[in-house]
């Protein structure tokens, strides 16, 4: 028999580290050809945030995002991150690339204000140019200041860095702390069916609300909802790392015996919302999300087969020998 039942869950995720105080540092410089070079030690790990990163520098710097080329091949040189994880890079980075743009703006008007022996207030990066406010007509274009600059002898380059508030203790006994950086949050309905004979689950539906403040790229933040999804599932439902926990001895070491999910796993009717409610301290209002896309799925599943086959499984993931075991139990 095959029996159906949803679940609902509702979450929030923390931007950064727990307790705060993880800094980050940017830099971003004018080249000649009058592209830019933003160099930053965040790794883009499938997250995405060489795509964010790069459009957060163009907006602030007014220029195409194709005038962006981000480099981050090697620590050695590149600015210190403190890492690409806690859902960080977007938030942190993106607020120390705005504060690296914005001292490149200062620069390139210093420089431009000797060059026309004019003030510096008086002048207007927009557009991919750098004009005189009184006096549009008065205008030099990013490829011309880059040739300016390079051969007057300077070298056009932002620094910035951010560094959220902390590191704050917790409470030992209540557990409280400072609110940090944001926090996102996450609503994720499922429908599952379940088979009382084989134990297998399958997840028929999802629908998803995700409210990220300000979503610097719909695709990637798309993307990451839909492998959240899979992610999710697998977790729920077929991944183990250690299944004999808490003995290691037959840990799994070969994806030939992790089972992940794929295409085939995911429900045939996906959908997902995303909300925008600009966060005041977030590059252009966006918070960091990627990781809590695979979070919520894991609960919704749970509560879905508890509303199938009426009992409570609180162990991952819930393979077929759980459910079995546990309607086993209930006849009992």
């Amino acid at each position: 028999m095959r029996k159906r039942g949803k679940g609902l869950s509702s979450i929030g995720y923390i931007t950064g580290f727990f307790g705060g105080g993880d800094p980050n540092q940017a830099q971003i410089s004018l080249k000649m050809d009058g592209t830019f070079n933003l160099m930053m030690g965040t790794v883009d790990i499938g997250q995405g945030s060489k795509t964010a990163l790069s459009q957060i520098a163009a907006e602030e710097m007014d220029v195409p995002v194709e005038a962006i080329t981000y480099t981050n091949s090697d620590t050695d040189i590149v600015p210190f991150c403190m890492g690409a994880f806690a859902s960080r890079a977007t938030f942190i980075g993106g607020n120390a690339i705005l504060d690296a743009c914005r001292d490149l703006k200062r620069k390139m008007k210093e420089f431009v204000s000797a060059f026309w022996k004019v003030k510096a207030d008086d002048l207007v990066v927009e557009d991919n140019q750098i004009f005189l406010k009184n006096d549009p007509q008065k205008k030099m274009s990013m490829g011309e200041l880059g040739a300016a600059s390079t051969f007057g002898g300077a070298y056009l380059t932002g620094l910035g860095a951010y560094r959220p508030d902390g590191p704050f203790q917790v409470d030992p006994v209540t557990g409280a702390m400072p609110v940090l950086c944001a926090a996102s949050f996450a609503t994720t309905v499922v429908e599952v069916e379940v088979d009382t004979e084989t134990g297998g689950v399958e997840v028929i539906r999802s629908t998803q609300a995700y409210e990220i403040g300000k979503a610097i790229s719909p695709l990637m933040c798309r993307g990451q909802i839909n492998g959240g999804v899979a992610m999710g599932i697998g977790m729920a439902l077929t991944e183990s790392v250690y299944p004999y926990w808490p003995s290691g001895d037959l840990a799994v070491d070969n994806f030939g015996d992790y089972v992940l999910a794929t295409a085939a796993d995911m429900p045939e009717e996906n959908r997902f919302a995303i909300l925008e409610v600009p966060h005041p301290d977030g590059p252009y209002g966006a918070k960091g999300f990627s990781e809590m896309g695979a979070n919520a799925m894991i609960p919704a599943i749970t509560s879905a087969i508890h509303d199938a086959i009426g009992v409570w499984i609180t162990e991952f993931p819930t393979t077929p020998e759980l459910v079995l075991r546990a309607l086993a139990d209930k006849k009992k």
